[in-house]
């Protein structure tokens, strides 16, 4: 007698409506961390300066990167596991307790610690939205459903700089500073995102058993943050000082054992080595990590020479952030279309590649005396190339891998492009500021002769001593800009712009790298299965296979 086969799981499949009801669940929670970006964007420098800390200010970015890029994997390893849904509401509570934390901050360290918290939660919203987009729907019809997240940031993109600068505008609101309403407006629109996503998304789970790779995540942690550390503080310690010495030696140390751990976890590592030997997910790492130093190192000055250079409000400089959001959701849309027509996205990151080298070499050559309009021009076309970029790779990433492995590879992508991110923020801004003071002093020299300047100087003497007061001080707060003379400010902005064109550079070498990188994506076939559907008929077939090698009881 022979026992009957256990019947097989059958594949599950999502109605278009069902879909966009997960959807919007997911649209809550991406929306809390696109909200949060736009809103630091055009916030950060009337933050620093009310926390006396212009010069402190990568801490508060850096601290956030570096702890959303640490638990990136984790999220992503963790809900192959046990499942999505509790990962996504974990990270959403944490985000909330770091928001509340951030609107308590006394000085600028307190805030880089609560960032650094946020960014706990922040590391789950973005990766496992992805992930859970690969496990509903196959990777030719991700494209349908994109205009559903570029919504999202458009409206976040346009919001954000409004209340950002609304809130960094107001000395008080309801008696609390109003910078502090920037973080604690995230707490109620996170809770609805808690309530929403708690109703809608239940997406079925079958439970594997793993070891979780915790010496992977202790010994990454290891790794990075003493590199990443040093990456922003070499400039003031001495990049051959001891604590700079003693932070390669951590981190090179953290990285060996962080290759041994993942060696020796093999298929249940943190980040498996065989899953990054593979060529598409090798590519789309290499090529995410440059775009993330090209995006964050470059773009994030963007904000601070309109409000510098162009005398821009928090308010203002959000929204002549505009072109490049519009560029971005264009590039995404008219990519994602393409690609659900013809099943190929190879050529999308090419082409994007080459709109953010020209854009990054465009920029390079912006000055304090560049019409506004040209700057906005090359926000499109740098907008253009990220959005022809970001959605494509990661779809080629999703399509190369085991549907079991959707999480660990979207996680994976996530990760490199936040590591470059952080990178390129604490170096491009080292470098800002490590040459900031020489040109604007040059700037300053090459003035002094001009008979308007003298002019200025001679009927208000102070001024000039309130410029270098501030450069000796290391430029904590910038608001003096405001207060001076056009002929004495102006020679500080043709320095800060001439900073900024060093970092754009630097950007544009790197982004040519990139390019490089993504000519070796390779062109493979777009699944016209969703992950969960490819899981269930593998369960099926293994079922089935079992049921046949039944013998006599």
């Amino acid at each position: 007698m022979s026992h009957p086969a256990p019947p097989a799981p059958a594949p599950v499949e999502f109605t278009h409506r069902q879909i966009l009801t997960i959807l919007g669940g997911l649209m809550m929670g991406m929306f809390l961390a696109a909200l949060d970006q736009t809103i630091m964007a055009t916030a950060t420098r009337t933050i620093a300066d009310d926390l006396q800390g212009f010069d402190l200010q990568a801490w508060a970015t850096t601290a956030f990167l570096i702890t959303s890029t640490i638990s990136t994997p984790l999220y992503g390893k963790l809900s192959d596991i046990y499942g999505r849904r509790p990962f996504f509401l974990l990270a959403i509570g944490v985000f909330i307790v770091g928001s509340f934390l951030c609107g308590l901050s006394d000085n600028m360290w307190q805030l880089a610690a609560f960032r650094a918290i946020q960014g706990l939660g922040a590391g789950g919203l973005m990766s496992l939205a992805l992930a859970i987009i690969g496990d509903i729907v196959p990777p030719r019809e991700r494209a349908k459903y994109q205009g559903f997240f570029l919504a999202v940031f458009g409206t976040a993109s346009v919001l954000g700089p409004i209340l950002g600068g609304f809130f960094a505008g107001a000395d008080t609101i309801l008696g609390i500073d109003g910078w502090r309403w920037v973080f604690y407006l995230n707490v109620p629109i996170g809770l609805a995102a808690m309530a929403v996503v708690a109703r809608v998304l239940h997406l079925p789970h079958h439970r594997v058993d793993h070891r979780i790779d915790w010496p992977g995540a202790i010994t990454l942690i290891l790794a990075l943050v003493p590199l990443l550390t040093v990456a922003e503080q070499g400039r003031e310690w001495g990049w051959d000082s001891g604590r700079s010495i003693a932070c390669y030696v951590i981190g090179g140390i953290g990285l060996i054992g962080f290759v041994l751990a993942e060696r020796a976890y093999r298929e249940e590592a943190l980040l498996p080595l065989a899953l990054l030997g593979k060529r598409t997910v090798a590519v789309g790492v290499t090529a995410s990590t440059i775009l993330g130093m090209a995006m964050f190192g470059g773009l994030m000055t963007v904000p601070l020479y309109l409000q510098i250079v162009k005398g821009s409000s928090a308010t203002m400089a959000g929204l002549q952030m505009i072109p490049f959001v519009v560029g971005i959701m264009t590039g995404s849309i008219i990519s994602g279309q393409l690609i659900s027509r013809t099943g190929r996205y190879r050529i999308f990151p090419i082409v994007g590649s080459v709109f953010m080298v020209v854009a990054l070499f465009l920029f390079s050559l912006v000055g304090a005396d560049t019409p506004l309009w040209r700057t906005m021009l090359i926000m499109v076309l740098m907008g253009l190339g990220l959005g022809s970029n970001m959605q494509p790779m990661i779809t080629a990433v999703q399509n190369a891998v085991s549907p079991r492995e959707i999480g660990t590879a979207t996680g994976a992508v996530t990760f490199f492009r936040s590591m470059g991110g952080t990178l390129g923020t604490a170096v491009f801004l080292s470098v800002l500021f490590n040459v900031l003071p020489g040109n604007i002093k040059e700037a300053y020299t090459a003035a002094e002769p001009t008979a308007a300047f003298q002019q200025a100087v001679a009927a208000d003497p102070s001024q000039l001593k309130t410029v270098q007061a501030a450069t000796e001080t290391g430029l904590s707060d910038t608001s003096f800009l405001s207060r001076l003379a056009d002929p004495i400010a102006h020679p500080f902005k043709v320095g800060f712009a001439d900073s900024v064109h060093v970092v754009y550079l630097i950007a544009f070498f790197v982004m040519i790298i990139g390019l490089i990188v993504v000519f070796f994506l390779p062109e493979l076939p777009l699944s016209q299965r969703s992950a969960q559907q490819a899981r269930a008929e593998a369960d099926r077939e293994a079922a089935e296979a079992g049921a046949g090698g039944g013998g006599p009881a």
